[in-house]
């Protein structure tokens, strides 16, 4: 299977709420690195691990949002490599704002596996979203 392929599924069971089918994909010392600014992770150092993400990220993000969309609109196959563009929909619950914006993430796959995850987001938009920006 490609890795484009093996990416183009976990997209799809995230949009399912397959939580499990994601973690499968997910190698057992995947790094992974959210958007430096992101309200989630803002420091420049990732996760190592699914445990690490599943409690760090996944869990907030499923208290914080009443919906949360991951639009995949241009998945690239660079080898190991796998370029998604897209974009982020959703409702954040205690603010009620919308959410609305372009993302980029970089996947690397080895042995059928992700080994690592790179998220680039206009984080800014993010924090006025979820009301974590002042100013």
């Amino acid at each position: 299977m490609r890795n484009v392929d093996i990416i183009s599924g976990l997209y799809q069971a995230f949009g399912r709420g397959d939580l499990p089918s994601v973690l499968e994909l997910l190698h057992p010392a995947v790094s992974w690195h959210e958007a430096e600014g992101s309200p989630y992770h803002p420091g420049r150092n990732g996760w190592t691990g699914p445990d690490a993400i599943v409690e760090n990220l996944f869990a907030k993000m499923g208290d914080d949002w009443a919906e949360f969309t991951v639009h995949p609109t241009q998945l690239h196959d660079a080898g190991d490599l796998v370029v998604v563009e897209g974009r982020y929909s959703g409702q954040h619950q205690a603010t009620g704002k919308t959410l609305d914006c372009q993302v980029c993430h970089i996947w690397t796959v080895e042995g059928g596996k992700v080994t690592r995850f790179q998220q680039y987001v206009d984080t800014a938009q993010l924090q006025d979203v979820m009301g974590a920006r002042s100013g």
